[in-house]
């Protein structure tokens, strides 16, 4: 009994369709990476404003000011008058999603 292998059209033929399927499928695994990366920098985003609100509730409504060279007591900067709190502002951003 004669053993019988594939051809070489065979061969080539499941070699296209694959090649189709993969060019088909490639641009959605591509929108699907992008769209987890969005996803990951908007975490980043909202744990990063979920810490800086947390600091300030520890620290008496105070956030690190990123001004070393100011005075001893200027790294830590209270709301200012009328000005709108941006930690207000974020924390109101965090509750409507």
């Amino acid at each position: 009994m004669k053993r019988r292998g594939f051809t070489l059209i065979e061969l080539l033929v499941v070699i296209a369709i694959i090649a189709i399927l993969m060019a088909v499928l490639m641009p959605a695994l591509n929108i699907a990476r992008d769209q987890a990366r969005r996803i990951h920098c908007i975490s980043n985003v909202k744990n990063l404003t979920l810490g800086w609100l947390l600091y300030k509730d520890d620290n008496d409504d105070r956030l690190v000011g990123g001004h070393p060279a100011r005075t001893s007591d200027a790294w830590m900067l209270p709301p200012r008058g009328n000005d709108p709190d941006p930690l207000e502002q974020a924390r109101e951003g965090l509750r409507q999603g």
